[in-house]
């Protein structure tokens, strides 16, 4: 998270009267956002070099320096985070109910609460896990279009450019709509998951396959070792160390087999990822995706959150980037291998969801 609490404060410092107590969304956009979103959007680029790419710090304990892990877009996934921290943060100091709140308390409440019990579905509402959630819920797709073509018609006016008409206005919105659904599905979309490099990922063993998209499975899985869920991103990138050393030098595998992991601290861990075959479901490999949660689920389920990740969110941005089929089918470990995975509980509760099959 520090990656974003240095964005939030490069944009504090410099958009001048960022937290004016009459500040509104759209207003926060354009301080934040806006500007940023049209350049890029603007420009003749592909959709894949469009924004981002995320990095990581040279450590997870005592990080010193974050690196890109690609060449820089015009707008990265730091700045988005800061930018959508930025606009929710500047609504929270504007709320007159939070009369004097401390800058340094609300940024410690933001980035740095502790989840017990239930993890998530215990948590404040405002926390840095639930960006996008609340981006989402904040920001409507078409205000974000129009405030983009606004912050553009605002930056020409200061420099003392001419305004533009409306047909120019026209086009540069359908400019910016169609480049939109990129911005939309990357940052809104897509739940928050964690790069292998953030957790601590070894290199992988020889040469990946690469998977042939789109694929027609999902198949859920639960670790069962560690039995309990993991609450902090630290225990959560413990346990992903723990499993890819269990899998690579005691089962012999190239890698951590699952393609991604559930934690209960907000967010999903990348392991072989959208484009790389796993070993997760045996026979079925080179068919679907294995998303596993930490702990055992043979008599509880994981927390409301975490299963909300993975049955909308990863799900929906998987189908809209075309690395599932929009008629996908899910299925638990034990329907094609015998096993007692993903345990009972949470078999049962899958059997419930959307795309479930046999």
């Amino acid at each position: 998270q520090l990656k974003v609490i240095l964005w939030l404060i490069l944009l504090m410092g410099m958009e001048a009267g960022f937290l004016s107590n009459t500040g509104t969304p759209k207003e926060l956009l354009h301080l934040t956002l806006g500007r940023n979103l049209a350049l890029t959007l603007e420009q003749n680029i592909s959709a894949s070099n469009r924004f981002g790419p995320d990095g990581c710090w040279d450590s997870i304990t005592t990080p010193q320096v974050f690196t890109l892990s690609d060449p820089p877009s015009m707008l990265t996934t730091a700045q988005v985070n800061g930018g959508m921290d930025g606009t929710l943060l500047g609504m929270e100091v504007s709320n007159k109910s939070r009369k004097n709140v401390k800058l340094s308390s609300l940024l410690t409440e933001y980035y740095c609460h502790q989840l017990k019990g239930k993890g998530m579905d215990e948590a404040p509402l405002l926390i840095s896990q639930r960006r996008k959630d609340n981006f989402r819920r904040l920001v409507l797709p078409s205000r974000l279009s129009r405030t983009t073509v606004e912050s553009e018609e605002l930056q020409r006016r200061l420099a003392g450019g001419s305004t533009m008409d409306e047909m120019e206005k026209g086009q540069m919105m359908g400019r910016i709509e169609e480049g939109m659904n990129e911005f939309i599905h990357m940052y809104m979309d897509c739940p928050p998951i964690i790069p292998r490099c953030q957790w601590g990922a070894k290199p992988y063993k020889g040469t990946p396959t690469n998977l042939s998209l789109p694929l027609n499975f999902l198949y859920i899985h639960h670790t069962y070792i560690p039995g309990q869920p993991c609450l902090t991103f630290e225990q959560c990138s413990a346990n992903m160390r723990s499993m890819q050393r269990f899998h690579q030098e005691e089962r012999g595998w190239d890698d951590i087999g699952y393609s991604f992991v559930a934690g209960s601290d907000g967010f999903l861990y990348e392991g072989r990822g959208w484009l790389w075959r796993g070993a997760h479901t045996l026979g079925q490999n080179s068919r679907g995706y294995g998303v596993s949660f930490i702990g055992d689920y043979t008599s509880q389920l994981p927390s409301q959150h975490a299963m909300g990740l993975v049955r909308h969110q990863l799900t929906s941005c998987a189908v809209g980037g075309g690395r599932l089929v929009g008629n996908f089918t899910l299925q638990g470990h034990r329907q094609v291998v015998a096993t007692a995975c993903p345990g009972n509980a949470l078999y049962s509760e899958i059997t419930g969801w959307e795309h479930f099959g046999v």
